[in-house]
């Protein structure tokens, strides 16, 4: 899973037939059923087209994407919601995160060892809590933010609601560079051995990223300079 994690974090365009080609160079014998099983386990999905919209989540709770073309003024305007697969010397955890568009401030993140929908929903409504309602939330279309639970709850905040085609690679390109960041410069060089250590890990990158990275497109300033504390 860790060897899936880190290749499709460099060639997400893989799928199933081309990962499983890809897990045999290391001399690991492994079926398509195999790997299916564990891209799914891990909340991965290749980017390509798909017609059928109705397999990820409830299809009357998909809704369209709505950041094409918008022009993105000031912090929370829009945030985006995702949740990542992270390795562990045993086992594995994952991460649900919302960024700030705006000024790439991470507003709210938690680990979890299930993809359910509760997970993710209250990480939305601690950032609120914290930082006020967000104009848009955008997010993929799985099955945590494709069903009533989180729908419904959003509707009822009077967010607008934005969901990435299926396929799009660019569609929720912020939180994608956030997860590629953190692998890189944090989970594939310092392994966590277990869930405690992955917290306190994750809380220290956390701070340095929103108070002490700067980046490039931010005029080589921190997500916390650059957002404005409209809360």
């Amino acid at each position: 899973m860790l060897k899936i994690d880190k290749e499709f974090h460099k060639r997400p365009t893989k799928g199933v037939i081309s990962m499983v080609d890809f897990i045999k160079t290391f001399g690991i014998m492994v079926g398509p059923k195999r790997v299916r099983r564990l891209l799914r386990k891990m909340g991965i999905m290749a980017i390509y087209p798909s017609k059928n919209l109705s397999k990820l989540g409830l299809a009357k709770y998909i809704h369209s994407y709505k950041l094409r073309g918008l022009d993105i003024t000031h912090s929370n305007q829009v945030w985006c919601i995702d949740i990542t697969y992270i390795p562990m010397t045993l086992g594995f955890l994952y991460v649900i995160a919302i960024i700030d568009v705006y000024s790439r401030y991470i507003v709210n993140w938690s680990l979890s060892n299930t993809l359910g929908a509760e997970n993710s929903l209250n990480v939305l409504k601690q950032a609120i809590n914290e930082y006020g309602k967000p104009e848009i939330i955008n997010s993929d279309q799985g099955s945590q933010f494709t069903c009533p639970l989180w729908v419904d709850y959003v509707e009822e905040q009077q967010i607008t609601i934005s969901m990435d085609g299926r396929g799009r690679a660019l569609d929720n390109i912020y939180i994608e560079r956030f997860w590629r960041t953190l692998k890189q410069e944090y989970i594939y060089i310092w392994p966590a051995e277990d869930g405690n250590a992955l917290t306190k890990g994750l809380i220290e990158y956390m701070d340095y990223y929103n108070n002490r990275r700067t980046h490039q497109s931010l005029d080589r300033l921190t997500p916390f300079d650059w957002y404005e504390f409209a809360a």
